[in-house]
């Protein structure tokens, strides 16, 4: 060991080192007030060697730990410990006062740290409750802002209900009064049910048998929807177009729109559907349906009007399977010099118009597309979408431009239209897919109008009447072309064939 001596009281700074078994030890420790012993590691023989030099030892150096008496309560006080080399003495340095003489908090120092920390909690507290007052009016704003929306959807559909008893010319009905002409909306009596509601069979007081649409919720959405069906179907006037007869007022339980009653189901019942096994539609039938829903869209989009929502589930048969188009709670007005609407896209998976879909941009071209896929089920008698199918087959659009552009009309016709046996229909059904081919087309530039769409189909029919007409085989053909059971229909849709030229537009 060696004690280090480091002064006396007389100010005469002086020191000398050694070893803890020298003689002189002990009187060292009472000369030296100030002293450190340490522990000294020996080399070689110094460990035996008394007389070793204690400059040189000194001059060697060695490592000195010690721990201050005081440390902790300098680290209390945010400083740390230090050696003043000037002084000879202890010191706490202090960090972020490094000319103080004590690291100790002062009284204003103290005074500051607790302004400052009572200022940055009033402004936390500030802060808090503008955010909370923030949310509060923007969540009393949204909901003015809906009420407002709402009773504003209220004043623009129901502008002429009070106090009237018809709207845009419609008559506008009770809930009691359908509730009671529905058996209370009797599952037994439900027709369909669609996207927006249900739709039940009815009958009114009057004895007329009506369709009663039932919408899911009532909101201003739906309000919206309800409305513009009504703004549609009043003012249009078509033998393809199904009729309202009207509607429910704003102060109904629930939005109700009448229709008259199609008594023959949907297109898509017939072809795949609860009806496809009660009786077959022959392509005499299938081919009127294409005609007169071409009709009913060429009718629509000469007004301006573009449906959106075109398929076999929206064209409904009566009961000479007469075609009334249905279901106009998607359609859209079309401003006259506009060449597209900007909308998100809505409409029926297997339908929708693939650059609709892309490009938000809603034309006359959309419904041409859908229509495409119509004709394309009206040939082949399989639905628009079918996941049993290959994975690039199950849009019947896709499958349907394949097997064109390959010619393999035969694994796309149904058989049972006598697409094999019979060289006309073999010819007429070529033609509708091709023409579907056209409408199909990606580029909405490429298809054609709705119009010429009803003239080609128009010629494509008149081709096959003009043939019926000449052979005169009505009486076999009645006997194998029944829809719905009954007798003579189907030659009373062949006399509409020769004149179909003469359909109101």
């Amino acid at each position: 060991m060696i004690v280090f001596g480091c002064g006396g009281e007389n100010g005469n700074d002086w020191g000398y080192a050694m070893f803890a078994e020298d003689e002189s030890f002990e009187s060292a420790l009472q000369v030296c007030e100030k002293h450190v012993m340490a522990p000294v590691e020996m080399l070689g023989d110094e460990g035996s060697n008394r007389d070793v030099d204690y400059l040189v030892l000194l001059r060697r150096g060695f490592r000195l730990k010690w721990t201050a008496s005081n440390c902790s309560e300098c680290a209390a006080s945010r400083g740390h410990c230090g050696f003043d080399a000037i002084n000879y003495q202890f010191k706490c340095f202090c960090t972020d006062r490094p000319h103080a003489l004590s690291c100790k908090p002062s009284r204003n120092y103290n005074l500051g740290l607790i302004l400052g920390s009572v200022l940055g909690g009033a402004v936390f507290i500030i802060l808090v409750v503008t955010f909370i007052v923030c949310c509060y009016k923007k969540e009393h704003k949204s909901c003015l802002y809906f009420t407002s929306r709402k009773k504003s959807c209220d004043r623009s559909l129901t502008h002429d209900f009070d106090g009237s008893s018809n709207y845009h010319g419609v008559s506008v009905f009770s809930y009691v009064e359908l509730e009671e002409a529905t058996s209370n909306f009797d599952s037994s009596n439900e027709l369909g049910d669609g996207g927006f509601g249900a739709v039940y069979y009815g009958k009114l007081k009057d004895g007329r048998e009506v369709a009663v649409k039932r919408l899911y919720e009532h909101n201003c959405k739906r309000m919206e929807q309800f409305k513009n069906e009504i703004d549609i179907l009043s003012r249009l006037r078509h033998r393809n177009l199904v009729t309202l007869y009207g509607c429910t007022s704003k102060h109904s339980r629930e939005l109700l729109l009448v229709y008259e009653y199609i008594p023959n189901g949907t297109v898509a019942d017939h072809l795949n559907g609860d009806r496809a096994k009660d009786g077959f539609l022959p392509w005499p039938i299938r081919m009127n349906i294409a005609v007169e829903t071409a009709c009913a869209l060429a009718y629509l989009h000469a007004s301006d009007i573009i449906h959106r929502d075109v398929k076999t589930s929206n064209i409904l048969l009566d009961s000479n399977c007469c075609v009334k188009v249905a279901d106009f709670g998607l359609s859209r007005l079309f401003p006259n010099d506009a060449t597209h609407v900007s909308t998100a896209p809505q409409g029926t998976a297997g339908y929708v118009d693939p650059e609709y879909h892309e490009c938000y941009q809603l034309t006359d071209k959309s419904d041409v597309y859908s229509f495409g896929v119509v004709l394309v089920e009206l040939i082949s008698s399989m639905p628009a979408v079918d996941i049993t199918r290959r994975r690039h087959e199950i849009n019947l659009a896709n499958l349907a431009i394949n097997r064109i552009q390959r010619c393999a009309f035969d694994e796309l016709i149904d058989p049972s239209l006598g697409f094999k046996s019979d060289a006309q229909v073999m010819r007429m059904t070529t033609s509708v897919a091709e023409l579907a081919f056209q409408c199909l087309q990606l580029e909405t530039d490429l298809r054609p109008k709705m119009d010429e769409v009803l003239e080609t189909l128009k010629h494509i029919q008149g081709t096959y009447t003009d043939q019926i007409k000449d052979e005169k085989t009505n009486d076999s053909i009645v006997d194998n072309t029944e829809c719905s059971g009954e007798k003579n229909m189907v030659m009373e849709v062949l006399e509409q064939f020769t004149m179909v030229r003469s359909i109101s537009t």
